[in-house]
């Protein structure tokens, strides 16, 4: 599957809770195979072809659109694969670090949504940039800030971040729906996934109230 040009059907919907405002986009169609837990050493994630092009769309999404919530609800999804993983299910969003948006008062955004608009998005030539084993190992070092946060609440996994932290790991997330595909069509069983660290070791006590994770997002094809 190529993803460039691929057009990705959302819906908008708009949400005020007072004088606050919030845009949250969402996948017009239920994600119908894809499943998100919480695990020990943080989340597992479980997407198939589809759905592992639905994820590159909304991570390229996320990281140009800094005044939306990208919310991919999971948790109503039949998919048994990642179920050992389990028993927590999760929802994912994916925002801007920008919007500092408090995910505190997530479960009233929402209980509030509008009536959906539908919306399409259309991925661009070189949508998801790749980057040196020198960027990559700048991103190791104490002074370098720029990773992705995560916080859980209201039984949803957040990801938080600037557009260069989205698009550092971004390349990583393509390659599950562009390149995975053709090893699993030679090779059904083999373990094809994206290990995509979330935070970052350094001195201070806000780094140990939200310590490092791994998001852990895994090609399955269990349903077929």
């Amino acid at each position: 599957m190529r993803l460039a040009g691929r057009e990705w059907r959302t819906s908008v919907q708009d949400v005020r809770l007072g004088a606050d405002h919030h845009r949250v986009i969402r996948p017009a169609r239920p994600i119908a195979h894809a499943s998100l837990y919480e695990g020990r050493l943080g989340a597992h994630l479980s997407v198939d072809k589809a759905a592992a092009a639905d994820l590159a769309s909304a991570w390229w999404l996320a990281a140009r659109s800094p005044h939306s919530l990208v919310h991919l609800p999971l948790r109503s999804s039949t998919s048994t694969c990642g179920e050992e993983y389990g028993p927590r299910k999760l929802d994912l969003v994916l925002l801007h670090h920008s919007l500092a948006f408090p995910v505190s008062r997530w479960k009233e955004v929402r209980a509030h949504r509008s009536r959906p608009a539908p919306h399409k998005v259309t991925l661009p030539p070189a949508a998801f940039p790749a980057f040196d084993r020198d960027a990559h190992h700048r991103s190791l070092h104490d002074g370098f800030h720029d990773h992705l946060r995560w916080s859980i609440a209201a039984d949803t996994l957040f990801l938080v971040g600037s557009r260069h932290a989205y698009e550092l790991r971004a390349d990583e997330v393509r390659a599950l729906a562009e390149d995975c595909s053709a090893h699993l069509a030679q090779a059904p069983e083999t373990h094809c996934c994206a290990e995509l660290g979330l935070g970052h070791w350094t001195p201070g006590v806000g780094e140990r109230r939200n310590p490092p994770i791994l998001l852990h997002v895994q090609r399955c094809n269990r349903h077929r």
